[in-house]
């Protein structure tokens, strides 16, 4: 999977050596709380090395990827996600034609305008090997995350239950023309 940069920040491929990084971040209530339908705390470090696992194996395509998010002196700030969001029906359903981005920092890495950097960062590779859109979906309470939205110059599209069987807020970005 291809590393990508920006002025302050390197989004990387996770490693096995990143778990008790993960399982910081994770095992954090503050942290997860707004993640999907029905979130929970990692609890243990083999939880987190297969998740590791997963982001590996999902980094494989040429676009989509699941990065940790760390400063050029490689300190650990987050995890930044591009991937298709599966809509709403369950388990089983596919995957949806929209890529979603995502992103959770660490409480101590919040407000540095790391969340906004690392998403602009992905968003413009991604644009620039051919997709069209991006979409990120948030907790409706999720207000932090609907600011980094804005910032990023997401459009608001409204409330949905399209993805993930859980009602979301609904933001697009385009590719430049």
């Amino acid at each position: 999977m291809r590393t990508i940069t920006s002025e302050r920040l390197v989004l990387r491929p996770w490693q096995v050596d990143d778990a008790d990084f993960l399982l910081d971040l994770e095992s954090r209530w503050d942290v997860v709380r707004f993640l999907g339908a029905a979130p929970r705390t990692m609890t243990t470090r083999d939880e987190a090395l297969a998740s590791i696992a997963r982001r590996r194996t999902t980094s494989e395509h040429y676009v989509h990827g699941i990065w940790l998010i760390a400063d050029h002196d490689g300190t650990r700030l987050g995890n930044l996600l591009l991937k298709p969001i599966p809509f709403s029906g369950g388990e089983h359903s596919t995957p949806a034609p929209e890529v979603e981005v995502g992103w959770h920092l660490h409480p101590d890495a919040r407000s540095h305008g790391y969340a906004t950097e690392a998403a602009a960062a992905a968003c413009t590779d991604a644009f620039a090997r051919g997709l069209e859109h991006v979409v990120a979906v948030t907790h409706p309470d999720n207000t932090a995350s609907q600011a980094v939205c804005r910032r990023l110059g997401m459009r608001h599209l409204g409330t949905t239950a399209r993805y993930m069987d859980t009602t979301t807020e609904l933001f697009e970005l385009l590719a430049p023309r």
